[in-house]
């Protein structure tokens, strides 16, 4: 009986392959295997006579194995596999490394002495004779099928898969070969009018094609087939996921004339600007839908999020209803409750009695918040991980907040949710996100962005600090800050790590200050040390701030901080976001090419809050021509956080922008890749859209629905959701 793609792999391989499977991968079905896809495909080249092999290139050759031996390693642990085989006229050696013999065993037995088969790798000369390391190879069965791949070998090119020291390529290979051959009907995602029309393959003939290729030339056609069955898999999902907010019944929030919204608008001490004017006009008539709001609010740095996110909080209220803002940090929530007192005033926080409810409080306190919050006396409520607790209920939750959603798992953002009746939800984000991420990513969201920056902001200047071609620039780093603290200014030193001695190799102070080091050169522990003996800095107000101190102690330094009673507070990312204050003027960052793009497009925001001017200093060690440095000059040339995070996306990968916490996106991105294929996403949206409005079950579309059902699991959906 022919399986199928749901066909569990112990069924279709065994029981120990499956496992081995399992492990290495994750792979569980046929189907999880049969998209278990090549990484890249090795030409194998005419076959080359041992005698004629040059040294440092790739070729594939056909020959025999002439003797094998395991031996340990003389000069370090493990042990080595070497391996003779010829052709009759030379012979090379093959060298595989392992923790130990018992490691190699298998492989040893793979290549037993008289076995035939293609070898492929990189010829490299050691003690005057060939040799391939680790090359990936195919053993022949028998005499007939060497006689055939002798002869088709030179145009087939052999597929090279993601691969464990267990699990080696070509057993894949040949594992992907045994269940393509008992596979009966593949269901197409896509109807074969859509399929044409885009010109692209069969299921089947795609998946061949990217496993078996006869030629390259049959690759790049199946490669666009399974990545558009990718993209419309994830874009419908994603669809059907706003469907089923939409199909949720949410509590109409509308303002009242002369209520809270009104009355705070009123109170503005400025104007919104345009685009605040336009988000909220979105987020006003989102919260008088019959279904849940589910919008996206991206912001530059500084840009008016909260101010935003306040205003819908207080429309929600005039009907009694509650709203939490759940923050990543216990110091984020505290500045949060601040901020949003301060905004309201006193004549409007009474009323809504702003409540802080975060796990470090002491339990006097949290009680005392916690009843608030029950009773529905607190129409806001701002805090961190403790507002998910089983303890923490809700009066009325009509509108959950949700800041810096990429902080956030699935299963927090779900029970935040559920302790409401289907409240609206609003995501907030000062990382730009790019237009192919976010359709991606976010598809299920309304999305807005806040472009433009409030009026009255000075502005920032950025400069990098390339101390690998100017050292002496480390000097005039701290003068510059001293200067700025001198005119009643303060600033900020960021590091990379806590303390250097403890998180990589310690900085010696006999050597020279800026020779390589193993990780980052300054921790805030050493950077203190330094500048406690600095000509200029040695008397201001300096402050430590980190991850590890206690939280009431890490809040009572950012309130010191904001009242101005430190001059220069020396930190690490514990301030990136929402920190506001806005007599500081500068923003030094240690080991800058440590950072992300984006991290430090946030760090840089910190400053030039107000009608002081900031500066952005990026110290590095990183040389030009760098990718590392290339970061930092990224950074340094523009103050356009939606520029920058295309610059992101382009020198890391979607891998690292989409982080791991998506992972209902990660899993369904095998071959798609966000840049490179965004005509092809936005496509595959288009096509989702028209086939949703007219089968919104997909009943007519039974290979799209079967796909989504074994391709997006209920995990993935709430990873989706979550967004």
């Amino acid at each position: 009986m022919p399986s199928t793609l749901e066909t569990p792999l112990d069924v279709a391989v065994g029981s120990a392959t499956a496992k081995a499977l399992d492990k290495a991968f994750g792979l569980k079905t046929v189907g999880d295997l049969v998209a278990h896809y090549p990484r890249r495909y090795a030409d194998r080249g005419e076959l080359t006579p041992i005698l004629d092999l040059p040294i440092g290139e790739t070729v594939t050759i056909v020959a025999e194995v002439l003797s094998t031996g395991i031996r340990r390693m003389r000069n370090r642990q493990g042990a080595m596999l070497e391996v003779t085989i010829g052709d009759g006229l030379g012979r090379m050696s093959l060298t595989f490394f392992g923790k130990g013999p018992g490691q190699l065993e298998w492989r040893q037995n793979e290549l037993r002495v008289g076995r035939r088969g293609v070898f492929s790798g990189k010829v490299a000369e050691y003690r005057d004779s060939l040799q391939f390391s680790h090359p990936e190879y195919q053993m022949f069965d028998d005499e007939t099928e060497a006689r055939q791949h002798a002869d088709t070998s030179v145009t087939v090119p052999i597929p090279i898969y993601p691969a464990t020291a267990s699990m080696a390529s070509m057993k894949i290979a040949d594992l992907v070969g045994r269940v393509l051959n008992d596979l009966g009907p593949i269901p197409d995602p896509l109807p074969e009018r859509l399929r044409v029309a885009e010109g692209l393959l069969d299921a089947r003939t795609a998946l061949e094609n990217v496993h078996r290729p006869p030629t390259r030339n049959d690759i790049d056609p199946a490669v666009r087939t399974l990545r558009m069955h990718e993209a419309l898999t994830l874009q419908t999902a994603l669809l059907q996921q706003r469907a089923a907010v939409r199909d949720l019944r949410a509590t109409p929030r509308p303002a009242q004339p002369g209520g809270l919204l009104e009355r705070f608008d009123a109170n503005l001490p400025f104007t919104l600007t345009l685009d605040q004017q336009d988000v909220g006009a979105s987020i006003q008539q989102d919260l008088v839908a019959q279904w849940p709001m589910n919008r996206l609010v991206q912001g530059e740095v500084g840009s008016g999020k909260t101010l935003v996110a306040l205003r819908a909080m207080l429309q929600v209220a005039e009907s009694g209803g509650q709203a939490a803002l759940i923050a990543p940090t216990e110091v984020l929530a505290g500045q949060h409750l601040r901020s949003i007192t301060k905004m309201l005033g006193p004549e409007l926080a009474p009323l809504l009695m702003p409540t802080l409810l975060t796990g470090q409080m002491s339990a006097p306190l949290r009680r005392k918040a916690a009843l608030r919050v029950a009773s529905g006396q607190a129409l806001i409520v701002v805090g961190t991980h403790a507002l998910l607790s089983e303890k923490t209920t809700f009066a009325d939750l009509g509108l959950v907040v949700v800041d810096e959603q990429h902080r956030f798992g699935v299963e927090q953002r779900e029970t935040l949710r559920a302790k409401g009746s289907s409240p609206h939800a609003l995501v907030l984000t000062a990382t730009p996100i790019p237009r192919t991420v976010a359709m991606t990513v976010f598809g299920d969201l309304d999305t807005s962005v806040i472009r433009t920056m409030p009026a009255g902001r000075a502005g920032i200047q950025t400069f990098v600090a390339p101390l690998a071609e100017h050292p002496g620039w480390w000097q005039r780093v701290w003068e510059r800050s001293a200067e700025e603290i001198a005119q009643g200014r303060q600033v900020f030193a960021v590091c990379a790590a806590i303390d250097t001695t403890k998180d990589s190799a310690e900085a010696d102070a006999g050597s020279t200050l800026f020779e390589a080091a193993k990780g980052p050169r300054w921790g805030v522990v050493q950077l203190e040390e330094a500048l406690s003996t600095h000509p200029a800095l040695s008397k201001v107000r300096r402050a430590v701030l980190h991850g590890k101190m206690p939280s009431d102690e890490k809040d009572a330094i950012m309130q010191a901080f904001a009242r101005g009673d430190i001059d220069l507070l020396i930190a690490t990312t514990v301030i990136e976001v929402g920190v506001d204050v806005p007599n500081a003027s500068t923003m030094v960052i240690l080991d800058a090419d440590r950072f992300g793009v984006s991290q430090l497009h946030q760090l840089r925001g910190r400053v030039g809050r107000g009608g002081v001017p900031g500066l952005c200093l990026l110290v590095t060690e990183a040389e030009e021509g760098t990718v590392a440095r290339e970061r930092v000059d990224a950074v340094a040339a523009t103050l356009d956080g939606f520029a920058l995070a295309e610059v992101d996306l382009e020198l890391r990968g979607e891998g690292d922008v989409l982080g791991s916490t998506q992972s209902g996106v990660k899993s369904s991105l095998r071959l798609l890749r966000v840049v490179k294929d965004s005509g092809l996403i936005g496509r595959a949206r288009e096509i989702a859209e028209e086939i949703l409005s007219e089968d919104p079950a997909l009943e007519k579309h039974p290979g799209l629905r079967d796909t989504i059902a074994r391709r997006v699991t209920e995990e993935d959906r709430a990873a989706l959701s979550k967004n």
